[in-house]
């Protein structure tokens, strides 16, 4: 019998560039701190083993301190044995990498770095397809089928898109055939590259990334806990929580009728959650110029709390009435542009840009009216 924990896509030493440095260095550290997080859920629920699937590192040429502190982590849970595969980012053929890693590697680390098997102990065989490129753009676990393993249990460890999946989550780095572990008669495929959870049958999954990096995916970041009583035998999946960080991304589509205060309230999650969390907001369909403008403020005020936060309001349009524009002015120049923008703004002979550029203008013009 064995019993592992299943993790892929940590992509160490990944930039954050489109963040502001603050957010870069704490979304840096919490992957970085993803590795001790992983060895305590596997101490926590009988694991030995740690497999991960590739694209530990986000680059085939990381910072010496990024490999050397993932190697110290490994190193530290002793009591562990780590299986580490090339990813697509972190590709085989990445000589220095690789060399780098074998030569600091602690006892408690198994590299699989070609197309062949590892004995993991416990009665078990690991059968790893690493990619040797960005791209291979063939089906790697082919040579699996024909691997000999005697009685032992067999496992396979791959990266790329099965075929029924549509595309990787970078674009495609190889295909695998969804029916592969039935044809290899594996109990069980670890699967990486697609960085949501996500089961393709009932021995093959996609563990997904410790710790999300970004909005694509719902859910919270997970590994998989797997255990498997002897060979042949079915595995037992089990999806255990490891992310600290939550990628929260919203739309409110409102209408002119809405309380539009009591709806952005509603969609932000509690105070403890909001310096650990990344919120993105899209605002659609119409509000008054007023409503919008609260909801600016709002946003801008409750912002703080968040690790970071964005709110797009390109998709949101505006509705004007008499008494918004009396809100500015009854009949002085303030009044006049307003009525000229709003007309503009509603003038759908004009193009979109134009309209969005006369949108723009008025909510800037009832922003300066009612801050003086």
């Amino acid at each position: 019998m064995i019993r592992f924990l299943h993790s892929s896509d940590l992509h160490l030493g990944k930039p954050f560039g489109r963040f502001p440095e603050d957010v870069r260095v704490r979304l840096r550290q919490a992957r970085q701190e993803s590795l001790a997080r992983l060895a305590t859920t596997a101490r926590e629920n009988g694991a030995t083993h740690v497999l991960l699937a590739g694209d530990t590192f986000d680059q085939t040429t990381p910072a010496p301190k990024v490999i050397r502190h993932a190697l110290n982590e490994m190193k530290s849970a002793r009591d562990l044995t780590w299986v580490l595969m090339p990813g697509n980012h972190d590709h085989a053929n990445a000589t220095e990498l690789w060399r780098t890693v074998a030569q600091d590697a602690p006892d408690n680390l198994m590299l699989a770095l070609e197309a062949k098997p590892l004995d993991l102990g416990n009665g078990a065989i690991v059968l790893p397809a690493p990619p040797t490129e960005r791209h291979p753009g063939r089906d790697l676990t082919e040579w699996i089928d024909g691997a000999e393993t005697g009685d032992a249990i067999r496992i396979g460890l791959a990266h790329g898109s099965v075929t029924s999946f549509g595309s990787s989550e970078e674009g495609g780095s190889s295909t695998i055939a969804p029916d592969r572990a039935k044809r290899s008669g594996l109990s069980y495929l670890a699967l990486g590259d697609w960085h949501g959870q996500l089961s393709v049958s009932a021995e093959t999954w996609y563990s997904g990334a410790p710790e999300a990096d970004g909005f694509k995916h719902d859910g919270a970041a997970a590994a998989l806990l797997v255990e498997i009583e002897g060979a042949g035998a079915k595995a037992g999946v089990t999806s255990i929580p490891t992310g600290t960080l939550s990628w929260l991304r919203a739309t409110l589509d409102l209408a002119e009728s809405d309380d539009v205060m009591a709806m952005h309230e509603a969609l932000l999650p509690v105070l403890s959650a909001r310096p650990t969390t990344l919120l993105d907001i899209l605002v659609t369909g119409r509000a008054r110029a007023a409503d919008r403008i609260s909801l600016e403020r709002a946003m801008r005020d409750a912002g703080h709390d968040f690790l970071w936060h964005a709110l797009d309001l390109s998709g949101l349009g505006m509705v004007h009435d008499t008494d918004d524009l009396d809100a500015l002015d009854r009949q002085g120049a303030l009044r006049a542009a307003a009525e000229i923008l709003a007309r503009e703004a509603a003038n759908e002979s004009l193009t979109p840009a134009t309209r969005e550029t006369a949108q723009a203008a008025l909510s800037a013009l009832f922003a300066f009216a009612l801050e003086t």
